[in-house]
């Protein structure tokens, strides 16, 4: 699917540093980002959106890449465009299982992978404890967002990286995601992968059982009748 959006030729991006933080900030107009850049954890309004990250983590190639991959991010996130995941998850396999890295599918993709016709906006890793910082630097020349830890949170780290679609990935994540009732990205999850096969290789993906409760849990009927389908 492709649509036409409101020119972004306007669109202004400013990095804004202090010795307390580096703030992304995003000048747009196109009321049809507005709901993207919550999306991606922008926060603002009016036309006017930003995201604080540690103080002088964000780089001049880190910046130059977010404003290279800003437009296509937010059509993609929008749902203007379709997603190449299928690309962007060859990739992310070959470095991370070249690397030797430990990581795991979640979310729409961790469906996608099983044959559900489902088109997910991004991939959601999660990275073993142990080669979160390994993860960061595999991706460092691929980040449009810093690498960087976070304070009460999911999780206790997060990355951002553009290739050609939004990857993006969790280690640390706090049990409290499993309460009251388990996340498919948690240690419950997590202590219970199963294994698909996906164009001749493994991935580890959450057990489909947990990905129905939580499809349902969030009122994703047509998610569910798709899962129930695999029988």
């Amino acid at each position: 699917m492709s649509s036409r959006a409101p020119n972004l030729a306007s669109m202004r991006v400013d990095l804004i540093r202090s010795p307390e933080s580096d703030r992304l900030v995003v000048y747009c107009q196109s009321v049809v980002f507005g709901q993207a850049f919550l999306d991606l954890n922008f926060c603002g309004e009016s036309g006017r959106y930003e995201k604080t990250f540690p103080s002088a983590s964000v780089t001049d190639s880190i910046l130059e890449r977010f404003r290279a991959a800003l437009e296509p991010l937010l059509r993609q996130t929008a749902g203007l465009d379709v997603v190449p995941w299928q690309e962007a998850l060859r990739e992310a396999r070959r470095r991370l299982d070249t690397a030797g890295i430990g990581w795991w599918l979640a979310g729409s993709g961790a469906l996608a992978v099983r044959g559900l016709p489902i088109q997910p906006r991004d991939l959601d890793l999660v990275i073993s404890d142990a080669d979160v910082q390994a993860a960061a630097t595999l991706f460092a020349d691929s980040l449009i967002e810093p690498a960087h830890e976070t304070q009460g949170w999911i999780s206790r780290w997060f990355g951002r990286a553009w290739l050609g679609a939004r990857v993006e990935w969790v280690a640390g994540v706090s049990e409290t995601v499993d309460l009251p009732t388990p996340s498919d990205f948690g240690p419950v999850a997590a202590a219970a992968l199963a294994e698909v096969q996906w164009e001749g290789s493994p991935v580890r993906v959450p057990p489909l059982a947990l990905q129905r409760d939580v499809s349902a849990r969030r009122g994703l009927d047509d998610r569910v009748a798709l899962i129930d389908s695999l029988g």
